[in-house]
């Protein structure tokens, strides 16, 4: 399958933070979803990704090219929707579309007017009367109307109402249809993802937890509840990461298929979301997290 996005052993370093080693792979025409905690390293790659900031070592290669070969013909094939607003708030929508347009050779004023029309937003306005779910879908009208082929979205649901955002998430898979558009979004709300996420990429603190497509999980993370009795050194090891209180323990493992050899009926096994996956998996932190009763 053909890679839109390519880093290849990032490294990047603030004061305090290091993204460390990051390799991560990007296939066309597929929803991939970024999670993990604020302050993890997201929006550090992201940038990275669009050439906002250089990596310190490593390689990042968008549609086969790195940004020194070819940097404005790869931005002409990207739409990006931030979480903030990046338009001149005096303005109205049809003024910051003139301003936009001049960027884009493949700007298509048709295109443009059509999700316009499907969003309901109002063209006259000045941008600072919007509220943050039309200032979501007018970045989105934006991105798209110049024939994106990668729709890169840092954080595009945070702070907007349940309504919206799954109207948002239609849009998206909406968009989708044809198999030519690539959409990555990076999101801590990780239940925006359980309906059109083909893969997922979890970072924690600067590294890469895994990459897998949701069939994977599903398969091999489990979220295992029985009594503390059923705990010894050997039954511990097959847990990514336990929580123990005085009514028993509940256990992340990647290993399910083991676990329901090992014990049988003696436990409860749940499909985990991709939040518990996030809370229990803390890759070089203590895997074992002791809860008071």
């Amino acid at each position: 399958m053909e890679p839109v996005v390519e880093l290849n052993n990032v490294t990047k370093s603030f004061d305090g933070f290091t993204l460390k080693n990051f390799s991560l792979t990007v296939k066309k025409g597929f929803v991939h979803g970024f999670i993990g905690g604020n302050g993890v390293g997201k929006s550090t790659t992201i940038k990275m990704m669009m050439n906002l900031l250089e990596p310190d070592s490593g390689n990042v290669s968008v549609f086969g090219s790195s940004y020194k070969e070819r940097e404005k013909e790869i931005k002409q094939r990207i739409g990006f929707v931030y979480d903030e607003n990046v338009f001149y708030e005096q303005l109205t929508l049809a003024q910051m579309k003139d301003i936009v347009k001049r960027a884009y050779n493949m700007w298509d004023d048709d295109l443009f007017y059509k999700y316009v029309k499907t969003f309901q937003l109002p063209l006259k306005k000045p941008i600072k009367t919007f509220s943050k779910g039309m200032m979501m879908k007018a970045s989105l009208a934006i991105a798209l109307s110049h024939h994106a082929e990668l729709i890169i979205m840092d954080e595009p649901t945070s702070g907007l109402d349940p309504i919206f955002r799954r109207e948002l998430l239609e849009i998206l898979q909406q968009l989708m249809m044809d198999g030519e558009k690539t959409i990555f979004f990076s999101t801590h709300i990780t239940t925006d993802l359980d309906t059109i996420a083909d893969y997922i990429t979890f970072i924690h603190n600067g590294e890469h937890i895994f990459t897998k497509d949701l069939n994977e999980i599903s398969e091999e993370y489990a979220i295992v509840k029985g009594g503390l009795e059923l705990l010894d050194q050997e039954t511990e090891g097959a847990f990514v990461a336990i929580q123990k209180s005085s009514f028993g323990f509940v256990a992340l493992t990647d290993h399910k298929c083991e676990v329901e050899e090992m014990f049988g009926e003696t436990v409860l096994i749940e499909k985990p979301t991709l939040e518990d996956i996030m809370f229990f998996t803390k890759k070089g932190e203590p895997s074992h997290v002791q809860l008071s009763s």
